[in-house]
């Protein structure tokens, strides 16, 4: 993830918004059992916090698979593996 979307993520006065979603009652019940547990101060806490980690899950595959594309795609044309390496590291400041 970009440093500034990140950055964006971890502020906690991001604007909220109000969604229904349907779930089993007993999906609901277990949230509520676990999220004192875990730390949380309520189930829909913890809930966004189960969306949020798989979205981010999600996110950074599809964006390493696109990562990879693009590698797979300069080698084809010919450019090559030092060149590349040196791109990646001035994206990620390695």
């Amino acid at each position: 993830m970009k440093p500034e979307a990140l950055k964006k993520r971890l502020d906690r006065n991001r604007p909220m918004t109000t969604i229904t979603i349907r779930m089993p009652e007993d999906v609901i019940e277990d949230l509520k059992q676990v999220a004192p547990l875990l730390g949380f101060s309520g189930y829909q806490p913890l809930a966004r916090a189960y969306i949020g980690q798989g979205l981010r899950a999600d996110l950074e595959r599809l964006e390493g698979d696109t990562v990879s594309a693009l590698i797979a795609s300069l080698k084809r044309h010919g450019v090559s593996d030092d060149v590349i390496q040196e791109a990646l590291g001035e994206v990620t400041g390695r």
